[in-house]
């Protein structure tokens, strides 16, 4: 019970990545907020699953892009749950695209939930924690792609990296309130987010054939990576990242 009688919230918490860090950290011990944007179904159902293992779930829907909806996911989460222990930033989107003719409004959407979203939801997340006066961890899902490049995400690219910059520079604004914050990179990993770009069997071929272990990830390859940056076996670990991508990024053969 890593997580046992935490708070954990959650953006994106819906679907994917972060629907299977929810359920995972209430196997853990957490009560759950979870952040959506139109997604009711699974909201709600990952709320009954999380009631079933035995802790409390709230599902709170808003728009990441909008700082409001920041405020009111922390303070309605908070109000029902008594408290923000933990806060994991995994809302974004990334609609695959060529650069030269990239619409202005494709790339300003992308920028706005991922990069801007990030940051409304991390400061007021950890204007939360300081007012609890007790600490807290904050982990972003960033991406393999802060480090690499993509022919068809040029506007995907910036704002992961700019997640990453994100933390490190938090963790070292919140580390004298006790604040922890870190990122996990993923590689491709099968949600909803490329589920068009790998319906193409070749490509998807290819892409299991970079990875050393053989095949794509899975949501929940993600769930123990960032459960361990948020819980106390990691309480030495901030500014830090880590690369949850199967081997994809070292394999340059």
């Amino acid at each position: 019970m890593l997580l046992a009688d935490k708070t954990l919230f959650i953006t994106g918490g819906s679907a994917g990545i972060g629907r299977a860090t929810a359920l995972a950290a209430a196997r853990q011990g957490a009560d759950i907020a979870i952040h959506y944007l139109g997604h009711d179904e699974g909201a709600h159902s990952a709320v009954a699953e999380i009631e079933q293992i035995g802790r409390r779930a709230i599902a709170i829907e808003g728009d990441v892009s909008d700082p409001a909806s920041a405020r009111r996911f922390v303070e309605e989460g908070t109000a029902a749950l008594g408290a923000l222990d933990i806060f994991v930033n995994n809302a974004g989107i990334c609609p695959f695209h060529a650069f030269l003719d990239m619409p202005g409004e494709v790339f300003e959407r992308t920028m706005n939930v991922n990069l801007h979203g990030a940051f409304y939801m991390v400061q007021a997340a950890a204007n939360q924690m300081v007012r609890q006066g007790k600490g807290g961890a904050i982990v972003a899902v960033s991406s393999i792609s802060a480090l690499v490049g993509g022919e068809y995400q040029s506007h995907y690219t910036p704002t992961k990296a700019g997640v990453h910059s994100l933390m490190q520079s938090a963790a070292i604004a919140l580390g004298r309130h006790g604040i922890r914050c870190n990122s996990v990179m993923p590689g491709t990993i099968l949600t909803d987010i490329n589920k068009e770009d790998l319906a193409d069997a070749a490509k998807r071929q290819y892409m299991e054939g970079r990875i050393p272990l053989g095949r794509l990830g899975e949501p929940d390859d993600l769930a123990g990576p960032i459960i361990f940056l948020a819980s106390d076996l990691a309480r030495y670990v901030t500014g830090a990242s880590l690369l949850v991508d199967g081997g994809m990024f070292v394999n340059l053969q």
